[in-house]
C-alpha cells in the first residue's frame, strides 16, 4: 500500500498506486491521480485535476498543477488540469501551471528534468527527454519537441514553439519560434547549431552536414526566411529537410535567425496581449 507520512495531507479525492511514497507536510488537493513508483519527497504542493504517470520524482517545495498567473483566470475554477507522463525530476521550488483552457490540459511527456526553480507556465506542450536548467522559464502556450535544452534563467515567452534537438544558452531567451538543432545564444539570435547534440543522438555525418547546410541557409547567407524555405523546398524528400519544413509549416511565430528582431516589424503583433 502507498507510505503516506503522517503529516502530509491528501484530498479525499487523492488515487494513488500501491507503491506510491507522499514525504512530510505534502499538500494534495482535488482530483489527482498518482502512478507506481513515484515519489514525493516532502514539502510538495499540488491541484488537480492532475494524471501522473509512473516513476516520477518531486522534491521539496515544488507547486504542480496550480493556477495560472493571470489576471483573467479564476484560481478555483478547475478546468482540463495538467497530465504528466513518466519518469519526470522536478528539483526544488520547480513549478508547473494547470491549462487556462476548457478541454485540453498542460501536458509534460516522460524523462524531463525540471531542475531548482524551473517553471512552465499554463498551456505549455513539453515533449520529452527535456532540460529546463536552474532559473528557466516557459511561458503559457510555449511547445517544445523532445530533447531540447533550456539554459539557467533562459526564458522562452508565450505561444514559442522550440523544435527537436534545440538549445538555448543561459541567460538567453526566445520571443521567436526556435528551429531544430539550432542554438540560440543571445536574446532571438540563433547564433549556432547544437552538433554535440546531434552526435550524441546518433546523426551521420551526412545528416549532421544536412543540418549545418540547413543552418546557414537561415543565418548565414542573408536570406529571408522565406528565401531560405524556397531552398530547402528543392530538397525536399530528404528526412533532415522534410523535419524542417514540417515545423516551418507548424510555426505561426516568426523564426529566430541571427538577425532576431527588428524594431517595428510587421511580425512584432501576436497573440500575447491574449493573457494578460
Amino acid at each position: 500500500m502507498p507510505r503516506i507520512h503522517p503529516t502530509a495531507i491528501l484530498d479525499s479525492q487523492v488515487e494513488l498506486a500501491e507503491d506510491v511514497e507522499i514525504g512530510p507536510y505534502c499538500l494534495l488537493e482535488g482530483r489527482i491521480r498518482i502512478g507506481a513508483g513515484t515519489r514525493l519527497r516532502g514539502h510538495c504542493f499540488m491541484q488537480g485535476p492532475m494524471e501522473i504517470g509512473e516513476g516520477n520524482d518531486f522534491w521539496p517545495f515544488s507547486c504542480i498543477g496550480v493556477a495560472p498567473q493571470t489576471l483573467h483566470f479564476d484560481p478555483d475554477m478547475e478546468g482540463p488540469g495538467t497530465v504528466i507522463g513518466d519518469r519526470n525530476v522536478f528539483r526544488e521550488h520547480s513549478s508547473v501551471h494547470r491549462s487556462i483552457h476548457e478541454t485540453d490540459p498542460t501536458r509534460i511527456g516522460d524523462r524531463n528534468l525540471f531542475m531548482d526553480s524551473a517553471h512552465a507556465g499554463h498551456d505549455v506542450v513539453m515533449g520529452d527527454g527535456i532540460v529546463l536548467a536552474n532559473g528557466s522559464a516557459l511561458g503559457g502556450h510555449v511547445i517544445v519537441e523532445n530533447d531540447v535544452i533550456i539554459g539557467g534563467n533562459a526564458a522562452v515567452h508565450q505561444f514559442v514553439r522550440i523544435g527537436r534537438g534545440a538549445m538555448l544558452s543561459g541567460l538567453a531567451g526566445s520571443a521567436l519560434d526556435v528551429m531544430p538543432w539550432f542554438m540560440v545564444t543571445r536574446l532571438n539570435v540563433a547564433g549556432s547549431f547544437n552538433v554535440i547534440g546531434l552526435k550524441r543522438h546518433g546523426f551521420s555525418r551526412e545528416e549532421i552536414h544536412t543540418v549545418r547546410w540547413v543552418y546557414r541557409q537561415f543565418c548565414r547567407e542573408g536570406l529571408t526566411v522565406g528565401e531560405a524555405t524556397e531552398r530547402l523546398e528543392e530538397r525536399r524528400g530528404d528526412r533532415i529537410v522534410d523535419d524542417y519544413l514540417r515545423f516551418i509549416e507548424e510555426s505561426t511565430r516568426p523564426i529566430c535567425t541571427m538577425k532576431g528582431r527588428i524594431e517595428g516589424d510587421e511580425d512584432d503583433e501576436d497573440d500575447s496581449s491574449k493573457d494578460r
